[in-house]
């Protein structure tokens, strides 16, 4: 079991920045990729950023590239989640998720979830 807790959420104009951060207890922390997702309101869930367990590679949507980075310190057990550049499309829930070993990009695969941290940005 892996237990997941968001924060740093909040509202921010566009173009500015926000940091999430995701702290993660229970088990085995550093055998887990870390992926973060978001929904906004009236639409399917989404991928944003994956990290895998070492953190040494990274898988970002096409629609954040550039402007969002993902991190994560397995002596702190926290994966974090850099937002620069922010859009109004950008708002949204954002999820921390957990997936045993290898990472992925299918929302449907991340087996452990955090409760979501809300993210408003304003034009």
């Amino acid at each position: 079991q892996v237990q997941l807790v968001e924060s740093g959420g909040g509202l921010v104009q566009a173009g500015g920045s926000l940091r999430l951060s995701c702290a993660a207890s229970g088990r085995s922390f550093s055998s887990y990729s870390m992926g973060w997702l978001r929904q906004a309101p009236g639409k399917e869930r989404e991928f944003v950023a994956a990290i895998n367990w070492a953190g040494g590679y990274r898988l970002y949507a096409d629609s954040v590239k550039g402007r969002f980075t993902i991190s994560r310190d397995n002596a702190l057990n926290t994966v974090s989640l850099q937002m620069n550049s922010l859009k109004p499309e950008d708002t949204a829930v954002y999820y921390c998720a957990a997936k045993y070993q290898a990472w992925t990009s299918k929302v449907s695969e991340y087996e452990y979830w955090g409760q979501g941290t809300q993210v408003t940005v304003s034009s």
